[in-house]
């Protein structure tokens, strides 16, 4: 074994490497392989130049106020076939289930009829909105990106975290870290045959194109984004070049007779489809929040004369509640007569009367997470947490059950994850990502595979510190060469060579500055 791995010790989880110490899962095998000839300071070398790569590139996020390089860490975390054949059925499943609850809430309302899901849960979301009610969306798509956050357990079965189906993200660092790792590591991609990231955007500006309102023939697609001020601007751009449509803010879009016109400057065209990336609340200030200045007042209104689509749908986050996560698996069997091909982690709802005291007698062994959190922000962990955390939660939960829901703690899988110049396990979820044309529900061979990057810790988002892996999905037959949508947008990155003084000089092959 490699002398980077001679330390490593397995943790009281399942570890996606290896299946014992030592003993190494079988599609890692050429992962290690390439690994045990490198040094460890040349692995950190090399993760290093990456980040001051991706700093150049503006490959960033925002961390404690500062601006910092995407981490990616040098191993990837690889899926086989049957693994993925699983996730990508289970996603696809979660997201039909998902797509006729919200068909169901905003329309004839029979599961709340028939007792599949109370009343209140609807009712007292804030993201219940009226002015969704009967809008009729385009091939009965609300759902056009989806994001579903997966956990390993300790047994190594895949369940279901959360689902995020508003403005899912992260999806940039999917194709940025495929770029990285077929720059740094080309060797660990020898003789596999690793399903290729680079389609879709392809796949999603097809999906919002198919989304465009009735007769028209040539739909304009564009990205709305909050602004450069906003975490996810990044994104933003990158999949708005991809795709070859423009990225436009609020105040690039004007609204007249319920159209909805972009101002270019060869004058004002229409616009068909928006891609938004800014939550409900700011999209319209004149059904939502009437200080918002980064939306475009009268978009909904044109989306409800049918005149414009807005992707994902207004109102999407009653779905993505974590009180109704707890109700989906009811939801795939009253939908879809399907039982769940993914279990949700073991959870309990503080505003049933029956399970509310049994919550707050046993805060201290569970993790307590506000409904409408997000990026990992209210989490409590009870076995970490101290006394003066549990009793102050004890008191959030008395005080609003309905805000809160609780779960048993799981033991997140590990991955082998460069920490200083040495292998130790980290633990690590996955976000996949769907994309809904209509027709098909595609999953995008991969996803986001997030790491914490502190020892033992189980919060695994970049806003609290995490980290990220390229996530290979292993497909039979021949290996293919790994290929990027962007060739000029690779990482410049050359292995580390050694002057005639011994010191490290790094060559630059075809560097390209963007």
């Amino acid at each position: 074994m490699a002398d980077i791995f001679d330390a490593y010790a397995l943790a009281d989880a399942w570890d996606e490497m290896f299946e014992r110490p030592g003993e190494v899962r079988t599609a890692y095998e050429p992962v290690l392989a390439a690994l045990q000839p490198i040094e460890p300071s040349e692995l950190r070398f090399r993760a290093d130049q990456m980040a001051r790569a991706f700093t150049d590139r503006g490959v960033t996020y925002a961390f404690a106020g500062e601006e910092r390089p995407w981490p990616l860490d040098l191993v990837p975390r690889i899926l086989d076939a049957l693994e993925w054949d699983l996730v990508q059925r289970g996603v696809s499943q979660r997201v039909r289930a998902l797509e006729a609850y919200l068909a169901d809430a905003y329309g004839p309302a029979r599961a709340f009829e028939d007792g599949v899901v109370p009343w209140r849960l609807l009712l007292n979301s804030p993201h219940f909105h009226r002015a969704a009610h009967g809008l009729e969306p385009v091939n009965d798509v609300r759902i056009h990106v989806a994001g579903i956050d997966l956990v390993r357990d300790e047994q190594g079965a895949f369940r279901v975290l959360e689902d995020n189906v508003r403005v899912p993200s992260g999806v940039s660092y999917v194709i940025e870290n495929r770029r990285a790792m077929t720059r740094v590591f080309p060797s660990l991609f020898d003789g596999q045959h690793v399903l290729p990231v680079d389609g879709y955007t392809q796949k999603l500006l097809a999906a919002l194109r198919a989304a465009a309102p009735d007769g028209v023939q040539d739909p304009r697609v564009v990205v709305l984004t909050p602004g450069p001020s906003n975490a996810a601007y990044f994104e933003h751009a990158l999949l708005a070049r991809l795709m070859g449509v423009q990225l436009v803010e609020g105040h690039d879009l004007v609204c007249r007779g319920n159209r909805v016109w972009m101002r270019t400057t060869r004058g004002e065209v229409p616009v068909h489809v928006v891609y938004r990336r800014l939550d409900d609340d700011f999209l319209d200030p004149l059904h939502f929040r009437p200080d918002s200045v980064i939306g475009c007042p009268g978009i909904l209104g044109a989306a409800m004369a049918g005149h414009v689509t807005l992707a994902n749908a207004v109102g999407n986050g009653i779905a993505d509640d974590k009180l109704l996560y707890t109700y989906v698996p009811d939801l795939i069997r009253y939908y879809l007569c399907e039982e769940p091909i993914l279990p949700n982690v073991e959870s309990f709802r503080p505003d049933e009367p029956g399970q509310l005291q049994a919550v707050l007698d046993q805060i201290d062994q569970l993790v307590v997470k506000p409904v409408d959190g997000a990026g990992g922000q209210g989490i409590v962990i009870g076995p970490k947490a101290d006394r003066e955390t549990l009793e102050r939660t004890r008191e959030a939960v008395r005080r609003d059950p309905r805000g809160f829901i609780a779960q048993r703690p799981v033991a997140l899988s590990t991955s082998p994850t460069l920490a200083g110049e040495r292998m130790a396990p980290r633990h690590i979820d996955l976000r996949p990502f769907a994309v809904n044309d209509g027709t098909d529900v595609w999953v995008l061979p991969g996803g986001l595979t997030r790491v914490a990057l502190q020892e033992g810790n189980l919060i695994v988002n970049s806003s609290q510190g995490g980290g990220s892996k390229d996530t290979w999905v292993l497909a039979e037959g021949p290996a293919e060469p790994p290929t990027t949508a962007d060739s000029a947008a690779h990482l410049d990155i050359a292995p580390r060579q050694h002057g005639p003084d011994g010191s490290p000089t790094v060559v630059q092959e075809g560097a390209q500055q963007q």
